[in-house]
């Protein structure tokens, strides 16, 4: 679009009664008080940010199930998975928040005794959670140290809505943790990374200065974000693809359990199931 020539217009408005003209039609003039605007009201955004964050860790709701978890996901599982694994899933550890749930419904299935580590901080449980933590049946432990017990004391570990959360430094120990307590298989619910891609924002019509200061705006607040994020355990989930995990599990020398990964989708199919995660079949180590 060509420039407008100069006119009286724009001088008269910069110089008339309407202070507030040289706002809307003054490209020079209003760059520098949309930049003190834009950074003032980053600074707000950022200090409430922080202010609210210090309030403690947001996983703590999040212990709540949602039908979009991947708990949720194994809840519904439960049966494809003992038509798939049969006798394997006669003493079964879930690895991941509201196992209190899992295992309860877990210890109901035949033959079936079940154990649960709660990666996050258990608040607000009911009695029956409170009991199987008393027993010893439910464990509140970091996954990124070596887990409690001893070399394959499980035939089948489920895990769910927790590697999702773990760097690839922490992976690269706690998969091959749970693949050492695992006798036979190991069975992991991750999170589907989201198709869709983020739009470029539009041009700012107040010209490059704007664009420039909101850049920095944007950018000073994903900078306290993460660093916030860092001191605390409210961690945004990493959703990687399902060629990401294949080569992460070529890398940690874990096999991918084709058999068993072929009888869970037969199962499903006849059960009319579709996991909203990607659940991976492996074997333990031998």
């Amino acid at each position: 679009m060509s420039r407008r020539p100069g006119s009286t217009t724009r001088r008269l408005v910069g110089n008339g009664g309407n202070p507030l003209g040289g706002l809307f039609h003054s490209k020079s003039k209003a760059s520098p008080l949309l930049s003190v605007v834009l950074v003032l009201l980053g600074t707000v955004l950022v200090i409430g940010y922080v202010y609210k964050g210090s309030g403690g860790s947001d996983l703590k709701a999040f212990s709540k199930l949602e039908d979009s978890s991947c708990t949720f996901d194994v809840h519904t599982a439960i049966p494809i998975l003992k038509k798939t694994y049969g006798d394997s899933m006669h003493k079964v550890l879930h690895v991941g928040p509201d196992t209190c749930s899992i295992v309860s419904q877990l210890s109901k299935e035949k033959d079936t005794e079940a154990w649960g580590v709660e990666p996050y901080d258990i608040e607000e449980t009911d009695v029956t959670c409170r009991s199987l933590v008393r027993k010893g049946l439910v464990r509140v432990a970091d996954i990124k140290f070596p887990l409690p017990y001893r070399a394959k004391s499980f035939s089948l570990i489920i895990v769910s809505d927790s590697v999702d959360y773990l760097s690839p430094k922490y992976l690269n120990k706690t998969l091959p943790d749970l693949a050492r307590v695992s006798a036979q298989n190991l069975v992991i619910f991750t999170g589907k990374p989201s198709s869709s891609k983020a739009k470029l924002p539009q041009s700012s019509r107040f010209g490059r200065p704007v664009s420039i200061c909101l850049t920095y705006v944007v950018m000073l607040i994903f900078v306290i974000i993460e660093n916030n994020n860092m001191n605390d355990v409210s961690v945004k989930a990493k959703m990687r693809s399902a060629s990401w995990w294949a080569r992460f599990f070529v890398q940690t020398s874990l096999e991918e359990n084709e058999s068993a990964a072929k009888k869970f989708e037969q199962a499903a199919i006849k059960s009319s199931y579709t996991p909203k995660c990607q659940v991976f079949h492996l074997n333990s180590y031998h």
